[in-house]
C-alpha cells in the first residue's frame, strides 16, 4: 500500500531550516536543563519515594507541612496525575534508614490528614551508591549504542553516512531530552530507568529509517551513476516517503495512545518515545542524508560511493 504514488519533493533544499530549527530547541533544551537541571527519578537519586491516594483532594502545603512536623525537613512533594494523588521523594538514605523515612512519611501523614485517609499506591526504596551506578551505567549504555550503531553503519556503507548517522542519533537524543526538559514542569517527567529504555529504543528504531535511505541511496547510485548526489538524495527519500509514513505513522499512533491513556508510570516512557518517533523521522532526511551531501559538497566529490 502506498500513500503517495509519485513525489518530487526538493528535501535537502531545505535542510538548512531544519539545521536552525533543532539547534533551537536544542538550546531550549540546554537553557532549561541549567535553569532547572535534570529531574532525576528514585532509581538514579537513591532514596525513599512514596506514592500515596488520599480519600479527598490534599493540597500540597498541607502535605508538605504534616511531614514538616514530623522531621522530614527536604522532600519533594508534587500532585501526581489528580490533586488526590501525591509523590513523596525523600532523597540520600541508605536501606535501613530508608525504611524509618518510609514509616515516618506514613505516620506524619496520618496525623496531618485524620479526617481524610490515604493508602500508598507506591512505594520504592533505593541506596545512593545503588543510584550512582545506575546514573553511570545509563550513560554508557546510550554512548555504546550510539557508537557501535555508528560503527555498524560506516562498515556498511562508507565513513560519511556513519558519521551522518552518528550525528542524527545525537541529535534526536538531544532534541528529546529538550522536550523532556521543558515540559517537565506540567507533564511531571523525570529521568528514570523507564526514560533510558525510551531514549534506547527511540536510537534503535531512528537509526531502522536511516539505514532504508541510505540503502536505497546505494542502490540508485548504482543504477544513476552521472546523477549528482544532491537529486540522487532527493530521488532516493521521495522513493521511501510512502514506506516512512506508514511505519512511523503507526509506530506514533500507538505511542500517543499510551500517553494518553497509559498513566503516570508510562507517561515518560510514552512521551520519549512519541517525541522520539517525530524527531527520528525528520532527522532522517535533514540531519542524516544532510550530513552526508555536506561532507560530500566539502570534499568537492559529485558522488559518495557506498
Amino acid at each position: 500500500m502506498r500513500f503517495f504514488k509519485k513525489t518530487s519533493i526538493d528535501f535537502m533544499s531545505r535542510r538548512r531550516v531544519w539545521y536552525a530549527v533543532s539547534s533551537l530547541v536544542i538550546l531550549a533544551g540546554f537553557i532549561s536543563l541549567a535553569v532547572k537541571g535534570f529531574d532525576l527519578g528514585i532509581d538514579f537519586l537513591g532514596g525513599t519515594e512514596l506514592i500515596v491516594e488520599f480519600s479527598q483532594p490534599a493540597p500540597i502545603g498541607d502535605v508538605r507541612t504534616a511531614l514538616e512536623r514530623a522531621g522530614v525537613t527536604r522532600a519533594e512533594i508534587k500532585a501526581y496525575g489528580s490533586d488526590r494523588n501525591i509523590l513523596i521523594r525523600a532523597a540520600t538514605v541508605a536501606t535501613v534508614e530508608g525504611v524509618a523515612v518510609g514509616d515516618r512519611l506514613r505516620e506524619g501523614l496520618k496525623a496531618g490528614f485524620q479526617d481524610n485517609p490515604f493508602h500508598v499506591l507506591k512505594e520504592d526504596k533505593i541506596g545512593p551508591k545503588i543510584g550512582a551506578e545506575l546514573r553511570r551505567d545509563a550513560i554508557y549504555a546510550i554512548i555504546a549504542s550510539l557508537v557501535a550503531i555508528s560503527l555498524y553503519v560506516a562498515v556498511r556503507f562508507k565513513f560519511a553516512y556513519g558519521v551522518g548517522a552518528i550525528v542524527s542519533l545525537l541529535h534526536d537524543v538531544l532534541v528529546t531530552l529538550a522536550f523532556v526538559s521543558i515540559c517537565d514542569g506540567f507533564l511531571n517527567l523525570e529521568i528514570d530507568q523507564n526514560m533510558i529504555a525510551a531514549f534506547l529504543t527511540l536510537v534503535g528504531t531512528s537509526i531502522n529509517d536511516t539505514v532504508v535511505i541510505f540503502d536505497r541511496i546505494r542502490e540508485n547510485q548504482r543504477i544513476f551513476k552521472t546523477m549528482p548526489l544532491v537529486d540522487l538524495m532527493n530521488k532516493s527519500i521521495n522513493e521511501c516517503l510512502s514506506r516512512t509514513f506508514i511505519t512511523n505513522g503507526s509506530i506514533f499512533m500507538v505511542l500517543l495512545v499510551i500517553l494518553v491513556f497509559g498513566g503516570e508510570v508510562l507517561r515518560g516512557f510514552a512521551f520519549a518515545l512519541t517525541i522520539g518517533a517525530v524527531t527520528g523521522t525528520y532527522s532522517t532526511v535533514y540531519i542524516a542524508s544532510a550530513i552526508v551531501l555536506e561532507m560530500a559538497q566539502r570534499t568537492k566529490a559529485k558522488t559518495v560511493m557506498a
